[in-house]
Formats: C-alpha cells, sequence, structure tokens
C-alpha cells in the first residue's frame, strides 16, 4: 500500500487515482479516505487525479498516543502534497477535514492550492462559548468523549443514524450506507479518535479562515445534526473573502442519498471551473 513519511516519522495512507489536476480529499472524524470513494471516482471521470489519505491515527495509517492535534493534521498534509509534488490542488474537507483544510492553507500557505471546498466543515468554531451563542454545549462533546472510551463500538453504531438523518421521517437511507460508517470508524484507533473530538469541537479556526485567500466553495446541508449550519457553514461564508455558500434543503451530516448526488456534481463543476 502507498504511504508518506510525516515529519515526525509516521506512516500515512494515500490513494492516489487518475490524472490531470489533484483533488485532494480530508475525511471526516472517526472516518478515512474511502469515505471519499464515490466522490474520487467522480471526478477521475471527469478527467482529473484524485488523493484522498487516512488521517493520522485513522484506518490504515499509524495509530499514535500523541501528535493527535491540529496542527500535525495540517502537517501531514503538507507533506502529502510536496512528497507527490501536487500543485494546482483542489483541497476539499468534509467535517474536521474542512478544519484540516483551513489549518493547512493558514499554516503552510496556498502555493500549492488554486481553490478549496467545505463541506458540512467545523470552522469557524462548534463549541458554545460566550462569543459563539450558536455552539453546540461542551456538555454534548463530553458526551461524545464518554461514549467513545466506555463503548466505542455501540456508541459509532448509534451515531450513524443522525450523522445521515436516519432519525428523520421519509429517511431512504441503508443499511449498507450505516454498517459502513461503523466499519470505517472502528478503524479509528481509540487514543487517536478520543483525541481529535477536542480538535473538531474547541479549536477556533476563525483565524485561519480569515488567511485564506483561493476561492471556497462552502457546502452544507440545513438538517446537519452534527455540525448545525448556523455556527458553522453559515459563518464561514461570512468570514472567508472569496466563497461561494451553497446551503443543501433537508440534506444531513453525511453525504448520502440525493445529497450525494447533488453535491458531487457540484463539486466536479466547481473543479471544472
Amino acid at each position: 500500500m502507498p504511504f508518506i513519511t510525516t515529519t515526525d516519522g509516521l506512516e500515512i495512507f494515500y490513494k492516489d487515482w487518475g490524472s490531470g489536476t489533484p483533488v485532494v480529499f480530508s475525511h471526516g472524524w472517526p472516518l478515512n479516505a474511502d469515505a471519499w470513494d464515490r466522490q474520487m471516482t467522480e471526478v477521475v471521470d471527469a478527467g482529473f487525479r484524485a488523493v484522498a489519505h487516512d488521517r493520522r491515527g485513522h484506518g490504515r495509517s499509524t495509530q499514535t498516543s500523541t501528535g493527535n492535534d491540529m496542527d500535525h493534521y495540517a502537517d501531514d498534509l503538507a507533506a502529502m502534497l510536496e512528497q507527490l509534488d501536487l500543485t494546482d490542488v483542489v483541497l476539499v474537507g468534509h467535517s474536521t477535514g474542512g478544519g484540516e483544510v483551513a489549518h493547512y492553507l493558514a499554516r503552510h500557505g496556498s502555493a500549492r492550492v488554486r481553490k478549496a471546498v467545505l463541506v458540512g466543515a467545523v470552522p469557524p468554531l462548534m463549541v458554545q462559548t460566550p462569543q459563539n451563542p450558536d455552539g453546540t454545549p461542551i456538555e454534548v462533546f463530553d458526551g461524545i468523549r464518554e461514549g467513545v472510551l466506555k463503548d466505542r463500538a455501540q456508541y459509532y453504531r448509534e451515531l450513524a443514524v443522525p450523522f445521515f438523518g436516519a432519525n428523520r421521517e421519509g429517511s431512504s437511507v441503508s443499511q449498507g450506507a450505516l454498517d459502513q460508517f461503523w466499519r470505517l470508524s472502528m478503524q479509528a484507533g481509540l487514543k487517536p479518535a478520543y483525541d481529535c473530538i477536542a480538535q473538531f469541537s474547541e479549536v477556533d479556526y476563525t483565524a485561519d479562515l480569515e488567511k485564506i485567500d483561493v476561492p471556497v466553495f462552502v457546502a452544507h446541508g440545513d438538517d446537519d445534526q452534527i455540525v448545525p449550519i448556523k455556527a458553522a457553514g453559515l459563518r464561514s461564508a461570512e468570514i472567508l473573502s472569496d466563497a461561494t455558500l451553497k446551503v443543501y434543503p433537508g440534506a444531513s451530516h453525511g453525504i448520502v442519498g440525493a445529497y450525494e448526488d447533488e453535491f458531487t456534481k457540484d463539486l466536479v463543476a466547481f473543479v471544472q471551473a
């Protein structure tokens, strides 16, 4: 399997399909690169190169008890772009991966990047604070930590339901999609997954968004039960200097069903433009 080596000696798994302008995908928590297979396939069929990696501690990448923080995630992404010598890149980040994309651009600059996509992404800040009253109370994230630590297998099985909006009337989410979420989640190490909770919930990406100097497509479902749109996608679009916002009515956090069909078409069109 293909791996790149990080600056602190870890192995990061990646998949690299097709040729042409590279579209690089960063996945959500606690999944891995396989979550992007549909989008990667469509991107390659449209004549582009698709690259996706497993975040450190997730999937097939090295599991470690240290370095499970956004600085390292961004540096790992930078190492992959450099070692594969990718330029003119379109970065795509879902959920936690959106934080990774934003932090990469602020920390490493846009010399290798021409556009970015934030879909259901965690920036600017998920947790509720006096300055962020629309955020999610810290008790919710403490509950995630407790669930992952005590019985992650059952917690991930239950999390898949609101992730894909399977608890909504009329949902057509398949059992296979729910099972796939559980399967990918269970490939993440317990310590890396636990540590990552603070990174997607308590890190403030406002300053990162303010530094981004490339066009950004902000995509968010308005029925996202995991990363509510009001404190996330809508705020990010306000902060970014060059943002195109699209709200997907009734769409969940997980990119699935009609939402996946529409977003994937929009993604390819954004890459082509």
